[in-house]
């Protein structure tokens, strides 16, 4: 009997390192309630999610409250740990994951977003819906590009404008003088 169980352990050991080494690739997580989806839904949704990159897995609560101990996450993650989860590792633009899956929970209520893990802070679902009407990563760079590149162009605009005038006021004078 001591053998089986010595086995059992390695196998959970395994599944401790292996949601380690998932969970340590990312720094966001976003955890949900499945419960009531059906298998061609969570395929929908594991499709969605996997155009960005996303890896969105069914956990065991004891086993990724363990992993998230070792990788020294805060310790308000353990809160979402309980019923039935699945977590969505996002290795960036996680705002873009969760306005995915809130988009995917409401045209399927059963899906249930519980809360999130960005970086080192944990937000409740309330946060997590605020945090997804964020602009994106790749939003906010084309702002700050734009804002950055609008002087430039103005420049550009009253630079162009000078010989333009000068030309025009040269051919003014010209066409007074002919006729």
């Amino acid at each position: 009997m001591a053998i089986v169980a010595k086995k059992i352990q390695d196998a959970k050991t395994a599944s401790i390192q292996e949601l380690k080494d998932a969970f340590g690739a990312s720094r966001d997580f976003i955890f949900t309630d499945y419960r009531g989806l059906k298998v061609e839904q969570i395929t929908a949704l594991r499709k969605q999610l996997r155009e960005k990159d996303v890896r969105y897995r069914v956990i065991k609560n004891n086993f990724a409250r363990i992993a998230f101990e070792q990788l020294s996450a805060p310790s308000g993650v353990s809160e979402y740990l309980s019923g039935p989860t699945a977590v969505a590792i996002a290795p960036r633009d996680s705002n873009e994951v969760a306005r995915i899956l809130l988009r995917f929970a409401a045209e399927h209520p059963v899906l249930k977003v519980k809360g999130a893990l960005i970086g080192d802070t944990v937000y409740t679902a309330q946060e997590t819906e605020a945090f997804s009407r964020l602009p994106g990563r790749l939003e906010l760079i084309s702002m700050l590009m734009s804002v950055l590149n609008g002087p430039a162009r103005n420049l550009a605009g009253a630079l162009n404008d000078i010989p333009v005038r000068v030309v025009r006021v040269i051919k003014a004078a010209g066409d007074k003088k002919a006729s």
